[in-house]
């Protein structure tokens, strides 16, 4: 939930650019139903494992007190010994209250290290290490030929067909004009490698961006 919300706060230009408000709003209260969810369901828990703890402890100490009462009813059993056997009960109790505690953070740092887990060992789409590493020359040239391009889950084209060309043979500056949400930072992010086109190619030094290794690129 708060990641869709930073996410849509942090680029609410382009939310406004594309009129995507009223979708951003059900993906927040999607997420929001989500975590509510997730909440209800441990508080359910844990209303039912505090109430079974909650009754099985008083419950028990109920059954001693009475049975120590009928015990010592019958002369088996002193004053001093019923008292003492109450108290070491009562430390017992207290002690299994404690690791009850423990067991409980135990399971919350397993949840966590099991996200991080899944987020450390997650295959993404774009490798930061392989392919092919160029040797010699790089005259630094950059083409963008007939870019398509649309956000993970998105439905609008951010991109449709753009194409240009930027090369060291002539002293120039190419600028990327335009009004906001228009797609600038998006090429940007293309050349970068954060995103791979739709459809079309981007080419430094003639060769797909795709195929060659991201970090000597980012170099």
């Amino acid at each position: 939930m708060n990641t869709v919300a930073q996410e849509v706060l942090g680029n609410i230009r382009t939310v406004k650019a594309f009129a995507s408000e009223e979708k951003e709003l059900k993906r927040f209260f999607g997420a929001n139903s989500e975590v509510y969810g997730a909440g209800s369901q441990k508080a359910t828990a844990t209303g039912i494992l505090t109430f079974v703890n909650e009754f099985v402890l008083y419950g028990t100490m109920i059954v001693v007190i009475y049975v120590g009462r009928e015990i010592f009813r019958n002369g088996d059993i002193s004053e001093g010994e019923l008292s003492s056997f109450m108290f070491y009960l009562l430390g017992l109790v207290f002690n299994f209250m404690i690791m009850s505690f423990v067991f409980k953070n135990f399971a919350s740092v397993f949840g966590a290290a099991d996200k991080l887990h899944e987020l450390i060992t997650e295959e993404y789409d774009i490798k930061s290490t392989g392919g092919e590493r160029p040797t010699g020359q790089v005259n630094g040239s950059l083409e963008v030929k007939n870019v398509k391009f649309r956000y993970p889950g998105k439905d609008e084209l951010v991109l449709k067909g753009v194409s240009f060309k930027v090369d060291n043979e002539k002293n120039r500056v190419v600028a990327l004009c335009g009004t906001s949400g228009c797609g600038k930072s998006s090429l940007i992010s293309l050349v970068e490698r954060f995103y791979d086109p739709e459809e079309g190619e981007v080419l430094f030094n003639g060769k797909n961006i795709k195929d060659l290794d991201p970090t000597w690129y980012h170099n």
